[in-house]
């Protein structure tokens, strides 16, 4: 409802993972931009996914296959950053 009638539909969703180490706070963010259609489309997903169209892409999360859609999630590149910094040894 609150969209109706804008041009700029621009979102983005965003994942912040804090993990505690040592008694050191690390903050790793994933971030991913898109725009939010008018319609719903597709089945899978849940909250904005049937309306969030990723930059780069011509679907929804909804209708993006899981496995793709996991590759490409704020979630998914947060948890990477956080999964490069363990290996590290750090």
């Amino acid at each position: 409802k609150n969209l109706h009638g804008k041009t700029d539909r621009s979102a983005r969703f965003k994942t912040v993972i804090s993990l505690c180490q040592n008694g050191e706070n690390h903050l790793f963010e994933g971030v991913i931009n898109g725009t939010l259609r008018t319609e719903r489309t597709g089945r899978d997903g849940f909250g904005y996914d049937p309306i969030f169209e990723p930059n780069g892409y011509d679907i929804t999360f909804a209708e993006m296959d899981l496995i793709e859609k996991n590759k490409i999630s704020h979630r998914a590149i947060a948890l990477k950053k956080m999964m490069k910094f363990l290996q590290q040894g750090r």
